[in-house]
């Protein structure tokens, strides 16, 4: 069995604001070695049940440089540094069984979700796929499936885990923080939180085939909303590209994957 956990920061237990994930912050070093701690809580729980997997840990947060590679369980693979191929997803392919998420968050524009946002909080105000609403944990999840991957579990706040039921139904999702606002959280001790994630891995890997997540077959109409009409503009030297309001961004994809790095392409543009 090959397994790919995905790791993001703001779902992490204990970060609530957005100092505690930026580099050079006074709470940014404890709060990668909680980082590590959750996304190593999955990689054991991988291995409680299936001793001989393989599995892939992906540094999903911001420059990809946040997990510290000497307290990842060894038995691991990371992938580090940016770019990487999928972003996010770095390691997905048709040899991947399962995925998990840890340290998700909800989607752009929620108004009662610790740091919610949608790729770059930046640039990106909502990201739609053939009209529907999709955050991280929506586009990577159906990432996942575009490869066969079955997305199995999610960790983070509650709202992504409401988001969880309805782009992947029947994924295993762990609370590890209920939000007070954007930037207040009610937390697990960190302890306890990746005692839940280890536990609840076994348990969503067998129920793996439950599973019903999202699925773009065909064509995908691509529609982004960045912040403000600048951040379109290096958007649409891409062929292909349109302007159908004052900044929204549409694109025609061939296939999900597509679409998703289009995505990734936008949110990437904006910020120049």
């Amino acid at each position: 069995m090959r397994v790919l956990v995905s790791v993001d920061m703001e779902g992490i237990a204990g970060i609530v604001d957005g100092e505690d994930v930026r580099p050079g912050e006074r709470e940014y070093e404890r709060n990668r070695a909680l980082m590590t701690a959750e996304a190593n809580a999955a990689v054991r729980g991988v291995y409680d049940a299936e001793p001989d997997a393989e599995v892939l840990v992906s540094d999903a947060h911001a420059q990809f440089r946040n997990l510290l590679p000497e307290q990842l369980d060894r038995r691991a693979t990371l992938l580090r540094g940016k770019p990487k191929p999928f972003g996010m997803m770095a390691g997905i392919a048709e040899d991947v069984d399962a995925v998990i998420f840890v340290g998700y968050h909800g989607r752009a524009g929620l108004a009662h979700s610790v740091l919610s946002h949608t790729i770059s909080g930046a640039v990106i105000a909502d990201v739609r796929c053939n009209d529907r609403s999709l955050g991280e944990l929506g586009l990577n999840a159906a990432l996942a499936a575009a490869h066969g991957a079955v997305p199995i579990l999610v960790a983070g706040d509650e709202t992504v885990a409401t988001e969880a039921s309805g782009v992947a139904r029947g994924i295993w999702s762990v609370v590890v923080k209920r939000a007070l606002g954007m930037r207040a959280a009610e937390n697990l001790h960190p302890e306890e939180a990746c005692a839940r994630i280890r536990a609840a891995v076994p348990q969503a890997l067998r129920r793996s085939g439950r599973v019903r997540p999202l699925r773009f077959a065909g064509e995908v109409d691509v529609e982004v909303d960045v912040l403000s009409p600048a951040m379109a503009e290096n958007a649409l030297l891409v062929p292909g590209m349109e302007l159908i309001g004052e900044r929204t961004l549409s694109y025609e994809a061939e296939d999900f994957p597509t679409a998703y790095r289009v995505i990734q392409l936008i949110a990437l543009l904006g910020r120049q």
